[in-house]
């Protein structure tokens, strides 16, 4: 028992002396691992540092190198803008200098040479040539003596006045226009007795053409109402039935709504009662539609009957007297659309030739043009009168069928005195029954 206690007494002396000596060797430990971090973190600070300003040389570098690039980059491309620039220029001087050798050309041609003989010149020899022209139009232009072709292929001595590319001649007592083919003047037309005689006035007045002849062509050549209308294209047919359609339904019912008797005015029963004993009979005095609305009141069994047949009677007589009026409106409506569409067909067309052709030539696109809108003419001109019809058709209809209503009412008016059913009726049901209740549809509509 002593030795066990002594041991148990050693071993608590040596155990805390062991544990305080590991826990100093692990503090130094801990203090030793503290400075290598620290001396580690100084040199991965320096190192960073270094590397930053490695980065920024390097970034400084590039953005040189880009600016160098961007001048390099400059330099090619002015100089790729300056080759085609230059050639540009070039083809502008070489058309300016095609189009300036055309008006040479075409001068010399209405100078009287020939197409051969102009385009074997040189330009020099075309630059003397028009000098010389323009020292000849210096002196005051006076008639000349020059043969002439005329219309029936005959060469006749004439007299010629040229100024610029216009040539005037007078032969006998006809005096006009002449051109130069092929190297002799030619007849292109003749002026009126009025021009004529101004030009073979003693004080010389001229006539100037500033269409060197294009307007006589077009007077000569100019078109009628048929060759209008058929250039107009395929939507000129549906028009003109239209047109057809609407002119014959117009003159029939004008005919029919002329041809209508007279609806004589009945303000009220009594008056109705007046005009018929005054000695005529009601088929004398009262006609037509309006003799068939007083026969059916005479007819009638009863009040109620008498009002139903005199609205069923007055909706058949407007049917009749509106029938076909409407035909005329829908022409009024569909006629303009038709031009409309055959004018969009005509531009299409035209800008079809033009994609294809090309558009050098104004004459030829504005002729089109002008054919493209005839079918919305020839549409306006159908639709105008159309609904100028149909206005005033419907008006006559709908005063003819006003005057019949009224009529029919001083019918309904009736008291039934004849009517041996009235007494078994209130005031109230006669005035429901009555035809004033049932035709206020017929008036609104």
């Amino acid at each position: 028992m002593k030795l066990s206690s002594v041991l148990v007494c050693v071993a608590l002396v040596i155990f805390p002396m062991s544990s305080m000596a590991q826990q100093q060797a692990m503090l130094n430990k801990i203090e030793t691992a503290k400075q290598n971090l620290t001396r580690s973190e100084n040199r991965i600070v320096k190192a960073r540092v270094s590397l930053s300003a490695t980065l920024r040389q390097l970034e400084n570098d590039v953005l040189a190198l880009r600016e160098k690039t961007a001048v390099a980059r400059r330099l090619a491309d002015e100089k790729t803008l300056s080759l085609s620039k230059l050639e540009t220029r070039l083809a502008e001087w070489k058309e300016q200098q095609t189009y300036q050798q055309n008006l040479l050309n075409r001068f010399l041609q209405q100078q009287g040479m020939s197409f051969t003989d102009v385009n074997a010149m040189a330009t020099v020899d075309k630059m003397s040539a028009v000098i010389n022209a323009a020292e000849r139009t210096v002196s005051l232009p006076d008639w000349k003596p020059s043969p002439l072709v005329l219309d029936n292929g005959e060469i006749a001595d004439a007299q010629a006045l040229s100024i610029g590319p216009v040539t005037w001649f007078k032969y006998q007592d006809e005096v006009g226009i002449a051109e130069q083919v092929s190297g002799r003047l030619q007849a292109s037309g003749v002026l009126s007795g009025a021009y004529a005689s101004a030009m073979l006035d003693s004080n010389h007045k001229l006539v100037l053409d500033p269409t060197l002849g294009r307007a006589l062509t077009r007077e000569s050549a100019k078109e009628g109402v048929i060759e209008h209308i058929v250039n107009g294209g395929i939507w000129v047919v549906p028009i003109l039935l239209f047109a057809f359609i609407a002119t014959s339904i117009g003159v029939i019912k004008t005919v029919q709504l002329l041809r209508l008797p007279k609806v004589v005015p009945v303000r009220s029963k009594a008056m109705l009662d007046k005009l018929l004993q005054a000695g005529k009979g009601a088929q004398e005095q009262f006609q037509g539609m309006q003799a068939r609305l007083l026969l059916i009141t005479k007819q009638a069994a009863s009040v109620r009957e008498r009002d139903d047949q005199l609205f069923v009677q007055l909706q058949q007589d407007r049917q009749q007297l509106d029938k076909w009026i409407n035909a005329i409106a829908v022409t009024a409506a569909v006629a303009p659309l038709l031009g409309l569409l055959g004018t969009v067909s005509g531009m299409i067309e035209t800008f079809r030739m033009m994609t294809s052709f090309g558009s050098s030539d104004p004459e030829v696109i504005s002729g089109g043009i002008a054919k493209a809108l005839v079918t919305t003419e020839l549409g306006l001109i159908v639709a105008i009168p159309a609904l100028i019809l149909n206005a005033l058709l419907s008006r006559k209809a709908r005063q003819y069928y006003t005057d019949l209503e009224n009529f029919a009412l001083v019918l309904s008016g009736d008291d039934g005195a004849e009517d041996p059913h009235v007494g078994e009726q209130s005031p109230q049901s006669r005035t429901d029954d009555g035809l004033m209740g049932a035709a206020q549809p017929a008036g609104a509509g």
